[in-house]
């Protein structure tokens, strides 16, 4: 297969991290440019990878060697720069989540379907195989019929400068780490229909965006789902499948590291079982993913990338809010970002 060329907007800490290493290892990309607004910065992240770099995201569009483009940047800023990527016929990888707006997410996959452009949205643990594993016991009766679905993932906070706490660059733990569990649920109660009841999000410490929260939501047949998510909170990266028979826990359910060993925990009536599986990489996974769709011109299924856009919307606009006035404590240290 012949290597999709790809630019990068912007020096994101994800896509330092993870990202670009992952595209640096696969044949099936070439990392061609490198952009950002700093053209030190630029420069600086360019020569680990041999390539091009480029001041400016506008600038980096006009390069006809670039035929897709990652964009790794604050929330509010993914929907201008996927429209603009998407207008000059380049595919298109951005992290999650796609937009700020379900109206806006519905837009943009609209325009990539109509000029036959792919654009994925990058929800990396989708491409962690311990998932499917999951799905094959709950699809041979291990739990019985499921009753409840439970799903969290919260981080410990950041400096106060961080681009999570600032509204206008889209911030807050709902848009940050509650996608996870919302898209964990609609991956696994399938197409049933998933209706919001009641929610709950709380901004701590004087901050201006939620801090964390939690939603109770119910499928048409019954199947409840209650998710919790925070960028406040002890690490948790979880989710649950409660059947009339058993129950399923997965751990370190949404950014695990490629030499993370899954471990799955199965209670039945008749005791406990953990089931140790293979390492695997979910951030290769998903570059491969795409570049192996630009290349075959099969577009991804995008229609839970929507669902999970109006889900969120709507938590957000039920949610009953809370804020708390009390003086913000110490700064923790670093810690791992989500991803």
């Amino acid at each position: 297969m012949t290597p999709v060329r790809i630019g990068i907007m912007g020096c994101a800490s994800i896509a330092r991290r993870r990202v670009l290493p992952a595209m640096a290892a696969l044949p099936a990309v070439e990392i061609t440019a490198i952009a950002s607004r700093d053209p030190g910065r630029a420069a600086e992240l360019a020569r680990s990878y041999g390539c091009r770099a480029v001041a400016g995201y506008r600038s980096l569009l006009d390069l006809d060697e670039v035929e897709a483009v990652y964009v790794p940047l604050p929330n509010a800023l993914h929907a201008p720069w996927i429209e603009a990527a998407l207008s000059t016929g380049r595919h298109v990888l951005a992290e999650k989540p796609l937009t700020t707006s379900a109206a806006r997410t519905g837009e943009l996959l609209a325009l990539a379907r109509a000029r036959r452009l792919v654009l994925m949205e990058n929800m990396m643990f989708l491409h962690h195989s311990q998932h499917a594993v999951v799905r094959q016991y709950v699809a041979d009766g291990a739990i019985g019929s499921l009753r409840s679905f439970h799903a969290a993932f919260g981080v410990p906070r950041r400096p106060a400068d961080d681009v999570r706490h600032q509204p206008e660059l889209g911030g807050g733990a709902l848009l940050d780490t509650g996608v996870y569990p919302v898209r964990a649920a609609l991956s696994f109660l399938g197409d049933r229909r998933l209706d919001v009841l009641s929610a709950v999000l709380t901004s701590r410490h004087g901050q201006l965006v939620d801090s964390c929260g939690q939603a109770l939501l119910d499928t048409d047949d019954g199947v409840g789902a209650q998710l919790a998510f925070g960028l406040d909170n002890l690490y948790r990266s979880s989710y649950q499948l409660w059947g009339s028979e058993g129950r399923i826990v997965v751990e370190h359910a949404y950014s695990p590291p490629a030499d993370h060993v899954p471990v799955l925990r199965l209670e039945r009536h008749s005791g406990v079982r953990e089931f140790r599986l293979e390492p695997d990489d979910q951030v290769t996974n998903a570059v491969r993913a795409f570049a192996t769709a630009v290349r075959s011109g099969q577009l991804p299924d995008d229609r839970d990338v929507l669902r999970q856009a109006v889900l969120v919307e709507e938590i957000g606009t039920r949610a009953r809010r809370h804020v708390d006035h009390t003086p913000d404590p110490a700064a923790t240290g670093p810690l791992e970002r989500s991803s």
